[in-house]
């Protein structure tokens, strides 16, 4: 019993020497950080890492499943706040914010992950939450009536390209790019001629799983 209750707890301590390791590469590096990469710095064998994680996908849920978790309640407390215009405009700061701190939670917010479920459950629930905000900022006439649900996704892909390329050198440049496209946001503003691509960002989010291990 003792045996089997030591073998318990170093599977344990290891679990969460890969997890706290994964947190930090897959934040330095992205969500197609090398897995190897994660073991050798969590000082365990790859055999490990794989007998604890069989997927990638596993590994980025067991990492990043309490961030989503965090983002749905963000924009659950959003849709309590009275004022359209500031629910969702401080909503997309607070994701734009999370996403300029961490380059693995910056793509896996704009990525569809189908072969970790929980993970695009929430992604999911996040999603909604901030399409009923983007919806009642609409129907309140402070948000331009040209802006579509999947809109906000290349505004997220572009503000996560950018905070990853200053990150070094001037890691708060996103905010600026962030007040310029919330001023193109609010109404009234000038229609945009350029159709919204819906299926084409569809794609590019799945390709975006697909690069790191998450699709099926």
């Amino acid at each position: 019993m003792g045996a089997q209750g030591g073998l318990r707890s170093d599977a344990e301590r290891n679990r969460r020497q890969l997890v706290e390791t994964a947190k930090v590469v897959f934040a330095e590096r992205g969500l197609g950080a090398p897995l190897d990469e994660i073991a050798r710095r969590a000082k365990v064998g790859n055999a490990t890492l794989y007998r604890r994680f069989p997927s990638r996908g596993l590994l980025v849920a067991a990492v990043f499943a309490d961030a989503l978790q965090d983002v749905v309640d963000a924009t659950e407390r959003a849709l309590k706040v009275a004022d359209p215009w500031e629910a969702f405009a401080e909503h997309l700061t607070f994701l734009c914010e999370a996403q300029a701190g961490n380059r693995a939670f910056a793509d896996l917010l704009v990525a569809i992950a189908s072969a970790v479920p929980e993970l695009e459950s929430l992604r999911g629930r996040a999603f909604q939450g901030l399409a009923e905000l983007i919806d009642r900022a609409r129907a309140a006439g402070v948000l331009r009536p040209d802006f579509q649900h999947t809109d906000v996704v290349p505004v997220l892909m572009a503000n996560a390209g950018l905070a990853e390329r200053t990150a070094e050198h001037a890691p708060a440049a996103w905010r600026r790019h962030l007040g310029y496209t919330l001023a193109g946001l609010r109404a009234p503003s000038q229609t945009i001629t350029a159709p919204s691509d819906h299926v084409g960002i569809l794609r590019a989010m799945h390709t975006l799983a697909e690069r790191n291990g998450l699709t099926g």
